[in-house]
């Protein structure tokens, strides 16, 4: 374990991965005025993202960072539009993903937004690949009920 409760190369722990992803939006926003927002729809400025470190060239070691902020990221869209919650993995799951932490989503299953942009990087930029489709997609997320109409 790293510093600050960091696990597997630096990545925080589930608790702090809302700050994490925080910190990464302010950054964002403040070097290029990216507008992510938290919504659904700002998926698809991460999948421009991704799209873009892969063309100029990056692989996973050089784009650490940028793909860690950008999980993050993912991940914390998951939290706060799908009700999905911060996990760290057991040991089993971390074999399985790759990755320490993950969500959980209301029905219980879990998901790995790290490793999701990990693989938009590796795939290109392939429909099946796309953050945008994986929330749209996604099994186990809150739904919204909407009011009655009177």
């Amino acid at each position: 374990m790293g510093q600050r409760g960091e696990v597997g190369g630096g990545i925080p722990r589930a608790r702090e991965m809302r700050a994490y992803a925080a910190a990464f939006v302010g950054r964002a926003a403040a070097g290029h005025r990216l507008p992510l927002d938290y919504s659904p729809a700002s998926l698809r400025i991460v999948d421009f993202l991704v799209d873009g470190l892969r063309k100029g060239g990056a692989d996973h070691e050089r784009a650490r960072g940028a793909l860690l902020g950008l999980g993050a990221y993912v991940g914390e869209v998951l939290v706060r539009r799908a009700g999905a919650t911060w996990v760290d993995f057991d040991t089993d799951q971390r074999a399985y993903f790759g990755q320490p932490v993950g969500v959980r989503m209301p029905d219980g299953r879990v998901w790995n937004p790290l490793g999701r942009v990990h693989n938009r990087l590796a795939a290109g930029g392939g429909p099946e690949e796309s953050l945008h489709t994986f929330y749209l997609t996604l099994h186990g997320r809150a739904r919204r009920v909407r009011p009655a109409v009177r």
